[in-house]
């Protein structure tokens, strides 16, 4: 898995200046914001903190749980098809994925107290999305300034770093595209396979980035 997310991350580093890397960007405006029967992240988190009866990690860990049984049903489906339908299928499921995870972090960032409205938070919510190996790495070469946290709650937002969080996001989402295009390939021989695959990997992802958010976004509320 580390090696084929290291020669996917290489070819994303060659696509992505060349891509529209403002997609993170449009997907997670999309995610905060709503989109067709997809609610607006602050609705959505604040549903789930009226079913938990306002307890904050309660509707935290509902969040997570109903988000990663999401992108697994989205992935299942997208990968349904043969191998001919992959080229079509593989940028659906990654557009549906991507919008499901920006939702629930950004929901996260919500009800720990975050005003999703900050620029700082928004690229906090995209750091998050690299995941916590991806994001350590990237402090550690100093290709990104601080962690989710240390945006977050930066003193001041800095312009320059929107677009180059938007391309390290983006090289990030196409690493995982290329390294787990072989498997999927696999997969989708064989009836059902390709599915569950792609399901269960959408799954588990959606579950480690929730859980990488709520370990870097600290309740804020609690802060007098």
């Amino acid at each position: 898995m580390g090696v084929r997310r290291a020669v996917g991350r290489k070819v994303g580093e060659r696509v992505a200046p060349s891509v529209a890397s403002q997609y993170v960007r449009a997907a997670l405006d999309k995610a905060i914001d709503g989109v067709g029967p997809l609610r607006s992240a602050a609705a959505s988190a604040d549903s789930k903190l009226v079913d938990a009866n306002g307890d904050v990690e309660e509707a935290v860990a509902k969040l997570v749980r109903f988000h990663t049984a999401l992108a697994g049903a989205q992935g299942f489906v997208t990968n349904l098809g043969g191998v001919a339908a992959l080229a079509v299928a593989l940028p659906a499921n990654v557009v549906g994925v991507t919008l499901v995870q920006c939702h629930l972090i950004a929901g996260i960032a919500h009800l720990r107290g975050y005003n999703l409205d900050d620029p700082r938070v928004r690229n906090a919510i995209l750091v998050c999305m690299l995941g916590e190996d991806s994001a350590k790495s990237l402090v550690k070469k100093s290709k990104i300034p601080a962690s989710p946290l240390g945006i977050a709650t930066a003193a001041a937002h800095d312009p320059a770093l929107d677009e180059h969080i938007s391309r390290e996001v983006t090289t990030d989402l196409i690493a995982r595209t290329a390294g787990r295009r072989a498997v999927t390939l696999i997969g989708r021989r064989v009836p059902l396979l390709g599915g569950f695959v792609g399901g269960g990997s959408d799954a588990m992802m959606t579950w480690q980035l929730g859980r990488f958010a709520k370990k870097e976004l600290v309740d804020r509320n609690l802060k007098g």
